[in-house]
């Protein structure tokens, strides 16, 4: 071969290699395109996924928000007498008190009002505490005024009477209702 010919084949040959090379760093380059391109989506998609979940708290937040104040609204309502509620009771005791007394009949004024107060107080939310006489004591809806000895053995740790009436409004305790209890010694 000629010199020439040698040359021209190295020439070739080194040609080749750059396109080779060329070639390689052209697929380094789209491999490294590709990655970024698949980092890019991945980081939108992440992106994406970390708004969405913002979104699903913030929703959540807000309606558990909305379920809360809803909630205190409707105590407020229930519970807004509260305050000239507590200052009828002892009204409606000396009613009581006044009725039996004086002996009145169903028939007479003051009965009649102290009837009708009690419905209206009634359609306000204001439920009276039934009668706990010989029931256990119930530290949820009785205070105990004091503890006497038991008349007998059955009625040892129970209330006995009722020094005062227990009212609830709107499912709370407005006021406790005032017990005596008998000793279980």
């Amino acid at each position: 071969m000629s010199k020439k010919k040698q040359e021209e084949q190295e020439i070739a040959e080194e040609t080749n290699n750059t396109d080779e090379v060329i070639a390689d760093v052209k697929s380094e380059n789209s491999d490294t395109e590709e990655k970024e391109e698949v980092k890019k989506e991945l980081t939108t998609e992440e992106q994406l996924a970390v708004e969405k979940d913002k979104n699903l708290r913030l929703f959540a937040e807000f309606e558990n928000f909305r379920r809360r104040n809803a909630k205190e609204r409707i105590e407020l309502f229930t519970t807004a007498n509260k305050d000239i509620m507590t200052i009828l009771l002892p009204i409606l005791d000396n009613f009581e008190r006044s009725i039996k007394a004086n002996n009145y009949s169903d028939e007479d004024g003051p009965v009649l009002i102290y009837k009708q107060l009690k419905a209206e107080l009634e359609k306000k939310g204001l439920k009276e505490i039934d009668n706990p006489n010989g029931k256990e004591l119930d530290t949820d809806f009785h205070e105990a005024i004091t503890n006497i000895p038991a008349p007998s053995d059955e009625l040892k740790g129970k209330i006995i009477d009722t020094i005062e009436k227990g009212y609830l409004l709107g499912g709370k305790v407005l006021r406790y209702a005032k017990v005596v209890v008998g000793n279980k010694e």
